[in-house]
């Protein structure tokens, strides 16, 4: 395509966003949809019409994974590598598609028809192995299915004829004709409660914001993303802060490996997660409102769209809600480009500025200078549906479950080695060893509470409880057998953590790769027994020494694996038998400046026993 061609795209799509610097991403999404990557010449055009620098326009389109400056194929398949998914078959199905393709991971065909990439969790780990194509979700891959996919596509190039079936409930909506399975093995009292639209929003409206927020605050609930900070806290700093307008932004960016109740949640109840994102601007004086979903979910995108017109339509979103004079408030769908960290709520707030979604340094916090520097509120989905919960029935009902310190219920994503995966709503409180025997988990060796970042339990402390002072987790449990390796585990946790660092501090960008490098050796039968105690020593100063959250946490699983599964570790290391240092390899240290010399080199005797 020309470079005036090009002009003109970026010209339309620069256009449909009214030219704001603040709406990049949807610029540089709709240019990449149009042109197939996000070229050097769209950059110019781009930072030309955004009147910012070009070094900014190349800076954000090679952050996210979901973007690219180079073409890629006209049909991209990502497939989930995640570890549940590696324990499903990735390995299978990955050869399968290579084979179909003739290509590896990371290339794209002759004809430039396909890419094959991989990619981190999707959210389906209780139906892997997946992948998307484009942005169509495929299930319970196998390796023949690979090569049928890839057969299919060439007979007929869109990849929405890969759904044959529909998944359960909203996946078969005419708006979504998706194959994904809702898995809901237990419906609780809170979030998957009998729907009554409409109703916490009169309710809220009919009381003033100061009584709403203490009506969270007296419910006791916490945030569900993970961290457990108090919504009605936060709430309430918002409120009182200086400045407008203010913000409301709903976190659906769950990008923890092994979770994916939010997910479920936006099939089955946007309408329960967009009354609490609406009582959370009325409570905190805020016009605006914000649904970051994650680019893996592009899927839900058209869907919820129609829930968000039905609800202005019904006098639920727009001018005078519910008749209350004065209470303006919409909601907007911002939509992401793959990007673990911005689950974390500043690097959200950056995305949503058509910023590099890196964490900012605290203070301020967002309640005091958030999105476009307002006061702002980030609550993830599952918070947001226990908001209206919490209107409806009142906050006594919601503290009947749980505990004195974590009340009410929470929403669990179980995958793994289990008979049931899937989403359970369980009262906080309860113990891991009843989870396990819902899930029919029964030869569990090892449970993962919490995502890679949070921490791994053996059998003796399956009676520790899920909640806010033991067993914290954003929603993620995954269950590993007693075939499993655990620093093979822990391997490919490291892996994860290394692709999804911002890189903007060394602790997290270079730590991280070492833990993994350090793993990988003692896996090759070439750690010795000082390698455990280096491996305690470096991740805690990853962890001490990071710049955000996602840094400071990753080095949790070998932190954590060691402290709980030592023996593993010991059971892999040993000295060598001739004193040599048994991790540095110098046959493949010197075999560049063998090419170089062409010729070998003969640098040391080998001693047999």
């Amino acid at each position: 395509m020309s470079e005036s061609s090009i002009g003109r795209v970026v010209e339309e799509v620069a256009r449909e966003f009214g030219r704001e610097r603040w709406r990049l991403m949807d610029i540089a999404r709709g240019v990449q949809q149009r042109l197939g990557c996000v070229n050097s010449q769209a950059m110019d055009a781009i930072a030309s019409w955004l009147n910012i620098s070009r070094v900014e326009v190349e800076g954000f389109v090679t952050f996210y994974s979901f973007l690219s400056k180079e073409p890629k194929g006209r049909i991209v398949i990502r497939l989930c590598d995640d570890v549940i998914d590696q324990m499903a078959g990735y390995e299978e199905v990955r050869r399968g598609f290579e084979a179909a393709l003739g290509i590896s991971l990371g290339q794209t065909t002759p004809d430039g028809a396909f890419t094959l990439e991989r990619t981190a969790c999707i959210g389906m780990c209780d139906q892997g192995p997946a992948a998307l194509v484009n942005d169509v979700v495929v299930t319970n891959l196998s390796s023949d299915k690979a090569r049928n996919i890839v057969r299919s596509l060439r007979e007929n190039p869109r990849p929405e004829r890969l759904v044959q079936r529909f998944g359960s409930g909203n996946n078969a909506h005419p708006l979504v004709r998706s194959m994904v399975e809702n898995n809901i093995r237990k419906a609780g009292p809170i979030v998957f409660s009998e729907q009554a639209r409409g109703e916490a929003i009169r309710k809220a409206v009919a009381i003033r914001p100061a009584e709403v927020i203490r009506a969270i605050k007296t419910a006791r609930l916490r945030g569900r993303g993970g961290a457990g900070f108090p919504a009605g806290m936060k709430w309430e700093f918002a409120r009182a802060a200086e400045g407008s307008p203010k913000y409301v932004i709903c976190n659906a960016d769950e990008g923890e490996p092994g979770t994916f109740k939010d997910r479920v949640l936006l099939t089955e109840m946007p309408d329960r997660v967009f009354a609490g994102l609406t009582i959370a601007g009325y409570a905190i004086g805020a016009s605006e409102g914000i649904v970051y979903l994650r680019a893996e979910y592009a899927y839900l995108r058209r869907y919820l769209e129609h829930i968000l017109d039905r609800r202005r339509a019904d006098g639920l979103l727009g001018q005078k809600i519910c008749g209350k004079a004065g209470f303006n408030f919409d909601i907007r769908i911002q939509m992401g480009a793959g990007a673990y960290i911005c689950g974390e709520e500043t690097a959200l707030i950056n995305s949503c500025e058509g910023r590099r979604g890196e964490p900012r340094t605290r203070p301020p916090f967002p309640a005091q200078r958030g999105y476009l520097d307002c006061p702002t509120v980030v609550n993830n989905v599952e918070t947001l549906a226990c908001v209206t919960r919490i209107m409806e029935a009142g906050p006594a009902t919601f503290c009947e479950h749980g505990t004195p310190q974590s009340s009410g219920t929470k929403l669990l994503s179980v995958s793994g080695d289990c008979s049931l995966p899937g989403v359970y709503e369980v009262p906080m409180g309860i113990t891991l060893r009843d989870v396990l025997e819902m899930c029919g988990a029964d030869e569990a060796a090892a449970v993962q509470v919490g995502g890679p970042s949070r921490e791994m339990v053996g059998p003796a402390q399956y009676g520790r409880t899920i909640d806010y002072d033991d067993l914290a987790t954003g929603g993620a449990v995954l269950v590993f057998g007693p075939d499993r390796s655990i620093p093979k585990i822990v391997s490919a946790f490291m892996d994860f953590f290394v692709h999804e660092s911002c890189g903007e501090c060394t602790p997290c960008r270079v730590g991280t790769r070492l833990i993994k490098e350090q793993i990988d050796r003692i896996l090759a039968g070439r750690g010795e027994p000082k390698d455990i105690d280096e491996l305690l020593q470096l991740g805690e100063t990853i962890k001490q020494t990071s710049r955000c959250g996602l840094g400071q946490a990753s080095p949790n699983p070998v932190l954590m694996t060691i402290k709980g599964f030592r023996h593993v570790y010991e059971e892999l290391v040993s000295p060598d038998p001739h004193g040599y240092q048994r991790s540095f390899d110098l046959t493949e240290s010197v075999r560049e400046a063998e090419r170089i010399a062409g010729r070998r080199s003969i640098h040391h005797r080998e001693v047999r026993t």
